[in-house]
């Protein structure tokens, strides 16, 4: 199986500590003189085994550093029998660091605990067989050459995953902020186009539906009536649509004149004035939150522009019910084949009375009712205060 390639600075790492290695050869330099008696090949020639295979373990020291310790190590141990060489050892703690720091995280435990015991045992054993104090040095020597890197290591290892994990809690944080932001975005433009379609569809729908009547019948008193209608129902939709940009350019406040269940009054009046006939059963009703108010009065505001658009001639009846902790809308008119001027619809003005009854937990349905065609508009919203609208 072919090696991974190195990386570019751990060839310069080896590439270094080889000629630092062949320097300290050149001059004669090494660890320990050759009448040491744990030196049994002297001469420089020996030392170039370990050294070069310590030179060739840097090479693998990110990309497979559990071989290159194993390697290492075996190579150390060949040194400890020459007269050994400085650029050797070094070379060895980085690879003992190394292997810490970019090798598997039960390797990195495991060498924690092996380089540690080796130090302790390189301390307390040569003392208890030669009784002298030097022996101590030994342990000395070999905490800084295997258990001094491993713990550098796992120091640098700690700081890195940490600095990792807080680099992915900011990402994450910020992917949460960027999806709060858009789904904010997504909930205001929902708003936005459910104020637009009820505050100005019921204006227009008026203004199509009279100017359809004043141009198919040549009537002067008819076109007459029809074109009132229709400034009144201009001027109504235009006050609107002031009041919705002023709210677009302010930001999130809401228009100085929410509506409430008191102009349903006014509201029913506006519908008769267009030509359909409207009661209203409003009933007795405590204090009611002001979101769920603005959803009531939406909604029978809408369901009276689609009377006015769709339903046959005949009585069109709004109902108001609050009881159990619950106000019910209901709005029925008549339905069937209609004869006379219509206005196109969307079917947008379902969809927002549907959101504004599911934004407050309520339930809403639309239909066909009744043994005589009816189609009733029935929303029941809880009164529950700081409910957002």
């Amino acid at each position: 199986m072919a090696l991974p390639r190195p990386h570019r600075f751990d060839v310069y790492i080896a590439a270094g500590g080889l000629l630092g290695g062949l320097l300290l050869v050149g001059i004669g330099l090494g660890t320990r003189p050759s009448s040491d008696p744990m030196t049994l090949f002297d001469g420089p020639w020996p030392v170039l085994v370990p050294l070069t295979v310590l030179a060739g373990c840097e090479l693998l020291r990110r990309t497979a550093p559990r071989t290159a310790l194993l390697t290492g190590t075996a190579a150390i141990c060949a040194d400890l029998v020459t007269q050994g060489n400085l650029a050797t050892i070094l070379m060895f703690t980085d690879v003992v660091y190394a292997a810490v720091l970019y090798g598997p995280l039960a390797s990195a435990r495991r060498i924690q605990w092996i380089t540690g015991l080796l130090t302790v045992a390189g301390t307390l054993v040569p003392f208890a067989v030669w009784r002298v104090p030097e022996a101590l040095l030994i342990g000395v020597v070999v905490g800084v050459v295997a258990y001094g890197p491993a713990a550098t290591g796992w120091i640098v290892r700690n700081h890195r995953d940490a600095a990792e994990a807080a680099r992915l809690r900011a990402e994450q944080t910020a992917l949460l902020a960027e999806m709060d932001r858009t789904q904010a975005v997504t909930a205001e433009r929902a708003r936005m186009a459910r104020e637009l379609h009820d505050m100005v569809a019921n204006h227009l729908s008026a203004i199509a539906i009279h100017s359809t009547a004043a141009l198919s019948i040549d009537d002067p008193a008819t076109s007459r009536e029809a074109l009132s209608v229709i400034r009144e129902n201009s001027v109504d939709g235009l006050a609107e649509m002031r009041r919705l940009i002023g709210i677009l350019r302010d930001g999130d406040r809401e228009p100085s004149a929410v509506p409430t269940l008191d102009g349903l009054a006014a509201l029913v009046d506006g519908a008769r004035a267009n030509g359909l006939d409207v009661t209203l059963d409003a009933g007795h009703h405590d204090a009611v939150p002001a979101p769920v108010e603005l959803a009531a009065y939406r909604i029978v505001q809408e369901s009276l522009t689609n009377a006015l658009k769709h339903a046959c001639p005949g009585r069109v009846s709004v109902s108001l019910v609050q009881r159990d902790g619950e106000l019910t809308v209901a709005v029925s008119s008549p339905y069937g084949d209609r004869d006379g001027p219509r206005a196109p619809g969307s079917g947008a003005g379902l969809v927002g009375m549907r959101e504004r009854a599911a934004l407050l937990g309520g339930t809403f349905d639309a239909g066909p009712d009744g043994p005589q065609p009816h189609w009733t508009v029935r929303a029941t919203l809880p009164l529950r205060e700081g409910v957002p609208e």
